[in-house]
Protein backbone atom coordinates (compact mmCIF):
# COMPACT_ATOMS: atom_id res chain seq x y z
CA UNK A 1 0.00 0.00 0.00
CA UNK A 2 2.83 2.31 0.90
CA UNK A 3 4.57 1.60 -2.43
CA UNK A 4 1.38 2.40 -4.29
CA UNK A 5 1.14 5.81 -2.61
CA UNK A 6 4.76 6.61 -3.48
CA UNK A 7 4.16 5.60 -7.07
CA UNK A 8 1.08 7.82 -7.24
CA UNK A 9 3.07 10.79 -5.95
CA UNK A 10 5.81 10.20 -8.48
CA UNK A 11 3.31 10.01 -11.34
CA UNK A 12 1.60 13.17 -10.16
CA UNK A 13 4.90 15.04 -9.94
CA UNK A 14 5.91 13.80 -13.38
CA UNK A 15 2.64 14.96 -14.90
CA UNK A 16 2.90 18.33 -13.17
CA UNK A 17 6.45 18.79 -14.37
CA UNK A 18 5.44 17.84 -17.91
CA UNK A 19 2.61 20.40 -17.86
CA UNK A 20 4.94 23.13 -16.60
CA UNK A 21 7.59 22.36 -19.24
CA UNK A 22 4.99 22.41 -22.02
CA UNK A 23 3.59 25.68 -20.74
CA UNK A 24 7.04 27.25 -20.67
CA UNK A 25 7.76 26.02 -24.18
CA UNK A 26 4.45 27.44 -25.38
CA UNK A 27 5.23 30.80 -23.80
CA UNK A 28 8.69 30.78 -25.37
CA UNK A 29 7.32 29.99 -28.82
CA UNK A 30 4.63 32.61 -28.39
CA UNK A 31 7.16 35.26 -27.36
CA UNK A 32 9.35 34.58 -30.41
CA UNK A 33 6.51 34.83 -32.93
CA UNK A 34 6.69 38.16 -34.72
CA UNK A 35 3.53 40.15 -35.37
CA UNK A 36 2.44 40.06 -38.99
CA UNK A 37 2.24 43.21 -41.08
CA UNK A 38 0.99 44.06 -44.57
CA UNK A 39 2.44 46.94 -46.59
CA UNK A 40 0.68 48.00 -49.77
CA UNK A 41 1.45 51.04 -51.91
CA UNK A 42 2.67 54.35 -50.45
CA UNK A 43 1.13 57.57 -51.73
CA UNK A 44 3.30 59.73 -53.99
CA UNK A 45 2.59 63.40 -54.70
CA UNK A 46 4.88 65.61 -56.77
CA UNK A 47 7.70 63.05 -56.83
CA UNK A 48 9.22 61.03 -59.71
CA UNK A 49 8.56 57.77 -57.82
CA UNK A 50 5.12 56.18 -58.22
CA UNK A 51 3.04 54.66 -55.42
CA UNK A 52 4.26 51.10 -56.11
CA UNK A 53 7.91 52.12 -55.93
CA UNK A 54 7.40 53.99 -52.66
CA UNK A 55 5.51 51.01 -51.27
CA UNK A 56 8.43 48.72 -52.13
CA UNK A 57 10.86 51.14 -50.45
CA UNK A 58 8.72 51.29 -47.31
CA UNK A 59 8.42 47.48 -47.23
CA UNK A 60 12.18 47.04 -47.57
CA UNK A 61 12.93 49.44 -44.72
CA UNK A 62 10.41 47.76 -42.40
CA UNK A 63 11.86 44.33 -43.24
CA UNK A 64 15.32 45.60 -42.22
CA UNK A 65 14.02 46.21 -38.69
CA UNK A 66 13.48 42.45 -38.25
CA UNK A 67 10.67 43.23 -35.77
CA UNK A 68 7.79 42.06 -37.97
CA UNK A 69 6.79 39.17 -40.17
CA UNK A 70 6.19 41.20 -43.33
CA UNK A 71 3.81 39.44 -45.71
CA UNK A 72 5.52 38.76 -49.04
CA UNK A 73 4.50 41.26 -51.71
CA UNK A 74 3.78 38.47 -54.20
CA UNK A 75 1.44 36.74 -51.76
CA UNK A 76 -0.32 40.06 -51.19
CA UNK A 77 -0.62 40.66 -54.94
CA UNK A 78 -2.04 37.14 -55.44
CA UNK A 79 -4.69 37.61 -52.73
CA UNK A 80 -5.62 41.06 -54.05
CA UNK A 81 -6.10 39.69 -57.55
CA UNK A 82 -7.94 36.60 -56.30
CA UNK A 83 -10.40 38.68 -54.29
CA UNK A 84 -10.62 41.42 -56.95
CA UNK A 85 -9.64 44.16 -54.50
CA UNK A 86 -8.95 47.73 -55.65
CA UNK A 87 -5.92 49.09 -53.75
CA UNK A 88 -4.80 51.77 -56.21
CA UNK A 89 -5.93 54.59 -53.90
CA UNK A 90 -6.25 52.70 -50.65
CA UNK A 91 -4.30 54.73 -48.06
CA UNK A 92 -6.89 55.52 -45.36
CA UNK A 93 -7.75 53.50 -42.26
CA UNK A 94 -11.23 52.47 -43.37
CA UNK A 95 -10.07 51.14 -46.73
CA UNK A 96 -7.08 49.31 -45.28
CA UNK A 97 -9.15 47.64 -42.57
CA UNK A 98 -11.41 46.26 -45.31
CA UNK A 99 -8.31 44.74 -46.91
CA UNK A 100 -7.40 43.18 -43.56
CA UNK A 101 -10.71 41.28 -43.57
CA UNK A 102 -9.52 39.42 -46.65
CA UNK A 103 -5.81 39.22 -45.82
CA UNK A 104 -5.48 38.43 -42.09
CA UNK A 105 -2.73 40.41 -40.34
CA UNK A 106 -1.89 42.03 -37.02
CA UNK A 107 -0.85 45.41 -38.45
CA UNK A 108 -0.94 47.42 -41.63
CA UNK A 109 1.78 50.00 -42.31
CA UNK A 110 1.06 52.70 -44.83
CA UNK A 111 2.20 56.21 -45.66
CA UNK A 112 3.61 58.32 -48.42
CA UNK A 113 5.76 61.24 -49.52
CA UNK A 114 4.66 64.62 -50.79
CA UNK A 115 6.52 67.58 -52.26
CA UNK A 116 5.30 70.69 -50.41
CA UNK A 117 7.06 73.91 -51.42
CA UNK A 118 10.80 73.30 -51.12
CA UNK A 119 10.46 70.25 -48.87
CA UNK A 120 9.53 66.58 -49.11
CA UNK A 121 7.27 65.44 -46.28
CA UNK A 122 7.35 61.72 -45.46
CA UNK A 123 4.53 60.30 -43.31
CA UNK A 124 4.20 56.71 -42.04
CA UNK A 125 1.24 55.26 -40.10
CA UNK A 126 0.80 51.88 -38.41
CA UNK A 127 -2.75 50.55 -38.00
CA UNK A 128 -3.60 48.00 -35.31
CA UNK A 129 -6.10 45.69 -37.02
CA UNK A 130 -7.49 44.14 -33.84
CA UNK A 131 -8.11 47.52 -32.22
CA UNK A 132 -9.06 49.06 -35.58
CA UNK A 133 -7.10 52.20 -34.75
CA UNK A 134 -3.96 54.03 -35.81
CA UNK A 135 -1.33 53.00 -33.28
CA UNK A 136 1.62 55.13 -34.48
CA UNK A 137 2.20 58.06 -36.84
CA UNK A 138 5.53 59.69 -37.72
CA UNK A 139 6.06 62.67 -40.04
CA UNK A 140 9.44 64.19 -40.97
CA UNK A 141 10.12 67.11 -43.29
CA UNK A 142 13.19 66.79 -45.55
CA UNK A 143 14.95 69.00 -48.07
CA UNK A 144 13.85 68.66 -51.69
CA UNK A 145 16.23 65.82 -52.60
CA UNK A 146 14.16 63.23 -54.50
CA UNK A 147 17.23 61.07 -55.21
CA UNK A 148 17.49 60.39 -51.47
CA UNK A 149 13.88 59.22 -51.02
CA UNK A 150 14.95 55.79 -49.70
CA UNK A 151 17.14 57.39 -47.04
CA UNK A 152 14.17 59.56 -46.05
CA UNK A 153 11.92 56.53 -45.59
CA UNK A 154 14.69 54.73 -43.68
CA UNK A 155 15.05 57.62 -41.22
CA UNK A 156 11.28 57.93 -40.78
CA UNK A 157 10.85 54.18 -40.13
CA UNK A 158 13.77 54.14 -37.67
CA UNK A 159 12.33 57.14 -35.86
CA UNK A 160 8.88 55.58 -35.61
CA UNK A 161 10.21 52.39 -34.02
CA UNK A 162 12.83 54.09 -31.80
CA UNK A 163 15.82 52.71 -33.68
CA UNK A 164 19.23 54.40 -33.94
CA UNK A 165 19.23 57.08 -36.65
CA UNK A 166 22.35 58.22 -38.49
CA UNK A 167 22.49 61.81 -37.21
CA UNK A 168 24.95 63.00 -39.87
CA UNK A 169 22.62 61.75 -42.59
CA UNK A 170 19.63 63.32 -40.84
CA UNK A 171 21.37 66.72 -40.72
CA UNK A 172 22.37 66.50 -44.40
CA UNK A 173 18.79 65.75 -45.45
CA UNK A 174 16.92 68.16 -43.18
CA UNK A 175 19.04 71.27 -42.44
CA UNK A 176 18.59 74.04 -44.98
CA UNK A 177 21.93 75.78 -44.30
CA UNK A 178 24.10 72.72 -43.80
CA UNK A 179 27.35 72.72 -45.79
CA UNK A 180 26.96 71.20 -49.24
CA UNK A 181 27.90 67.63 -50.06
CA UNK A 182 26.95 64.94 -52.56
CA UNK A 183 23.70 64.27 -50.67
CA UNK A 184 22.13 67.62 -49.89
CA UNK A 185 23.40 69.44 -52.99
CA UNK A 186 23.40 66.87 -55.80
CA UNK A 187 23.63 69.44 -58.60
CA UNK A 188 26.62 71.18 -57.01
CA UNK A 189 28.68 68.41 -55.43
CA UNK A 190 31.03 70.69 -53.49
CA UNK A 191 31.21 73.82 -51.38
CA UNK A 192 32.15 76.34 -54.05
CA UNK A 193 34.04 79.23 -52.44
CA UNK A 194 35.31 80.74 -55.67
CA UNK A 195 35.16 84.50 -55.44
CA UNK A 196 36.92 87.75 -54.47
CA UNK A 197 39.46 87.91 -51.64
CA UNK A 198 40.55 90.85 -49.48
CA UNK A 199 42.94 91.05 -46.58
CA UNK A 200 46.16 92.25 -45.02
CA UNK A 201 49.74 91.04 -45.08
CA UNK A 202 52.57 91.96 -42.72
CA UNK A 203 56.28 91.39 -43.44
CA UNK A 204 58.74 90.06 -40.87
CA UNK A 205 62.50 89.50 -40.63
CA UNK A 206 65.07 91.14 -42.88
CA UNK A 207 62.48 92.13 -45.47
CA UNK A 208 60.66 94.16 -42.82
CA UNK A 209 63.86 96.12 -42.13
CA UNK A 210 64.31 96.70 -45.85
CA UNK A 211 60.80 98.08 -46.28
CA UNK A 212 61.26 100.52 -43.40
CA UNK A 213 64.81 101.58 -44.38
CA UNK A 214 65.84 104.72 -46.27
CA UNK A 215 65.65 104.51 -50.07
CA UNK A 216 69.34 105.54 -50.32
CA UNK A 217 70.20 102.35 -48.45
CA UNK A 218 67.99 100.18 -50.65
CA UNK A 219 64.85 100.51 -48.55
CA UNK A 220 61.34 101.61 -49.48
CA UNK A 221 60.37 103.91 -46.61
CA UNK A 222 56.93 102.26 -46.26
CA UNK A 223 54.88 100.60 -43.55
CA UNK A 224 55.40 96.78 -43.67
CA UNK A 225 51.62 96.21 -43.37
CA UNK A 226 49.89 96.04 -46.76
CA UNK A 227 46.32 95.73 -47.97
CA UNK A 228 45.85 93.09 -50.67
CA UNK A 229 43.05 91.95 -52.93
CA UNK A 230 42.54 89.30 -55.55
CA UNK A 231 40.38 86.37 -56.60
CA UNK A 232 40.27 82.68 -55.72
CA UNK A 233 39.68 80.12 -58.46
CA UNK A 234 39.13 76.55 -57.33
CA UNK A 235 38.44 73.10 -58.76
CA UNK A 236 37.24 70.18 -56.65
CA UNK A 237 38.74 66.84 -57.63
CA UNK A 238 37.59 64.66 -54.72
CA UNK A 239 34.39 64.67 -52.68
CA UNK A 240 34.00 61.71 -50.33
CA UNK A 241 32.25 61.58 -46.97
CA UNK A 242 32.71 64.88 -45.17
CA UNK A 243 35.91 65.84 -47.03
CA UNK A 244 36.75 67.55 -50.29
CA UNK A 245 40.13 67.88 -52.00
CA UNK A 246 40.62 71.08 -53.99
CA UNK A 247 42.99 72.66 -56.47
CA UNK A 248 43.14 76.43 -55.84
CA UNK A 249 44.72 79.27 -57.82
CA UNK A 250 44.79 82.68 -56.10
CA UNK A 251 46.27 85.78 -57.83
CA UNK A 252 46.70 88.73 -55.43
CA UNK A 253 48.00 92.31 -55.59
CA UNK A 254 49.42 94.10 -52.54
CA UNK A 255 50.72 97.55 -51.62
CA UNK A 256 48.69 99.83 -53.89
CA UNK A 257 47.69 102.00 -50.91
CA UNK A 258 51.42 102.80 -50.43
CA UNK A 259 52.15 103.40 -54.14
CA UNK A 260 53.66 99.93 -54.54
CA UNK A 261 52.68 97.13 -56.89
CA UNK A 262 53.44 93.66 -55.52
CA UNK A 263 51.85 90.82 -57.56
CA UNK A 264 51.60 87.33 -56.12
CA UNK A 265 50.28 84.00 -57.36
CA UNK A 266 49.51 81.04 -55.06
CA UNK A 267 48.85 77.53 -56.38
CA UNK A 268 47.49 75.39 -53.55
CA UNK A 269 46.20 71.96 -52.73
CA UNK A 270 43.38 72.24 -50.19
CA UNK A 271 41.36 69.91 -47.97
CA UNK A 272 37.93 71.08 -46.80
CA UNK A 273 35.51 69.58 -44.32
CA UNK A 274 32.06 69.95 -45.85
CA UNK A 275 30.39 69.33 -42.49
CA UNK A 276 31.89 72.17 -40.44
CA UNK A 277 33.63 74.36 -43.05
CA UNK A 278 37.22 74.02 -41.79
CA UNK A 279 39.93 74.02 -44.47
CA UNK A 280 43.69 73.48 -44.72
CA UNK A 281 45.78 74.31 -47.79
CA UNK A 282 49.42 74.38 -48.80
CA UNK A 283 51.47 74.97 -51.92
CA UNK A 284 53.95 77.25 -53.70
CA UNK A 285 53.49 80.95 -54.10
CA UNK A 286 55.38 83.14 -56.58
CA UNK A 287 55.85 86.91 -56.42
CA UNK A 288 57.90 89.61 -58.15
CA UNK A 289 60.19 91.86 -56.14
CA UNK A 290 63.45 93.73 -56.59
CA UNK A 291 66.44 91.64 -55.51
CA UNK A 292 70.07 92.70 -55.06
CA UNK A 293 73.19 90.59 -54.64
CA UNK A 294 75.57 92.06 -52.11
CA UNK A 295 77.07 91.90 -48.64
CA UNK A 296 76.20 93.47 -45.28
CA UNK A 297 79.07 95.33 -43.55
CA UNK A 298 78.57 97.19 -40.26
CA UNK A 299 74.78 97.11 -40.65
CA UNK A 300 74.81 98.46 -44.22
CA UNK A 301 74.12 96.41 -47.35
CA UNK A 302 76.55 97.00 -50.23
CA UNK A 303 76.18 95.94 -53.84
CA UNK A 304 78.32 93.06 -54.99
CA UNK A 305 79.93 95.38 -57.53
CA UNK A 306 81.11 97.84 -54.84
CA UNK A 307 84.86 97.66 -54.17
CA UNK A 308 84.27 97.07 -50.47
CA UNK A 309 82.45 93.81 -51.31
CA UNK A 310 85.26 92.42 -53.48
CA UNK A 311 86.27 88.90 -52.45
CA UNK A 312 83.49 88.54 -49.89
CA UNK A 313 80.66 85.96 -49.85
CA UNK A 314 77.56 87.55 -51.36
CA UNK A 315 73.89 87.05 -50.50
CA UNK A 316 70.67 88.07 -52.26
CA UNK A 317 68.13 90.31 -50.53
CA UNK A 318 65.10 92.37 -51.35
CA UNK A 319 66.43 95.84 -52.22
CA UNK A 320 64.92 98.81 -54.05
CA UNK A 321 68.21 99.24 -55.98
CA UNK A 322 68.05 95.73 -57.44
CA UNK A 323 66.40 94.10 -60.45
CA UNK A 324 62.90 92.64 -60.55
CA UNK A 325 62.92 88.87 -60.11
CA UNK A 326 60.56 86.02 -59.40
CA UNK A 327 60.81 84.64 -55.88
CA UNK A 328 59.17 81.52 -54.53
CA UNK A 329 57.89 80.51 -51.09
CA UNK A 330 55.86 77.80 -49.39
CA UNK A 331 52.44 78.93 -48.22
CA UNK A 332 50.46 77.26 -45.42
CA UNK A 333 46.87 78.34 -44.76
CA UNK A 334 44.10 77.49 -42.31
CA UNK A 335 40.56 78.67 -42.85
CA UNK A 336 36.97 78.50 -41.69
CA UNK A 337 33.85 79.22 -43.73
CA UNK A 338 30.91 80.96 -42.08
CA UNK A 339 27.41 80.68 -43.54
CA UNK A 340 24.46 83.00 -43.49
CA UNK A 341 21.64 81.56 -45.56
CA UNK A 342 23.11 81.12 -49.05
CA UNK A 343 26.01 83.48 -48.32
CA UNK A 344 29.44 81.87 -47.78
CA UNK A 345 32.11 83.92 -45.95
CA UNK A 346 35.53 82.19 -45.99
CA UNK A 347 38.15 83.51 -43.53
CA UNK A 348 41.77 82.35 -43.91
CA UNK A 349 45.00 82.80 -41.94
CA UNK A 350 48.25 82.05 -43.73
CA UNK A 351 52.03 82.31 -43.51
CA UNK A 352 55.07 81.99 -45.82
CA UNK A 353 58.26 79.97 -45.34
CA UNK A 354 60.71 81.25 -47.98
CA UNK A 355 64.02 80.03 -46.54
CA UNK A 356 65.93 79.18 -43.35
CA UNK A 357 64.78 82.54 -41.96
CA UNK A 358 61.48 80.91 -41.00
CA UNK A 359 58.17 82.75 -41.28
CA UNK A 360 58.60 86.05 -43.17
CA UNK A 361 54.98 86.82 -44.11
CA UNK A 362 51.76 86.60 -42.13
CA UNK A 363 48.35 87.37 -43.54
CA UNK A 364 44.61 87.19 -43.12
CA UNK A 365 42.02 87.27 -45.88
CA UNK A 366 38.29 86.97 -46.25
CA UNK A 367 35.90 86.66 -49.16
CA UNK A 368 32.31 86.01 -50.04
CA UNK A 369 30.07 84.33 -52.57
CA UNK A 370 26.58 82.93 -52.77
CA UNK A 371 25.56 79.35 -53.35
CA UNK A 372 25.10 78.82 -57.14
Amino acid sequence: MKNLKNLSKQVFLFLLLTILVNELNAQTVKSTVKPTVIILNAESRGLPNDATQLGNILRAEVEKLDDFDVTDKYDVAFLIEKNKLNVSNCYGKTCLLEIAKVIPTDYIITGGAELIGQNITVTIRMINVQKQSIEKTTTIEFNNLPDEIQSMFRITVQTMFNKTVNQDLLVMLTKQNNFENTLNNPNQNKINLQGPRFGFITVLGQDRKTLIANKLDGGYEVNPLFFQFGYQFEKQYLNEGNFQALFEVIPMISGLEQSMFIPNLAILNGFRNSKNGWEFAFGPTVSISKQLEGVEIDGKFYKGSDPIAKGMALETRMDSRGDSRFTGSLLLALGKTLKSGKLNIPINFWCLFPSTEGITRLGVSFGYNTKP
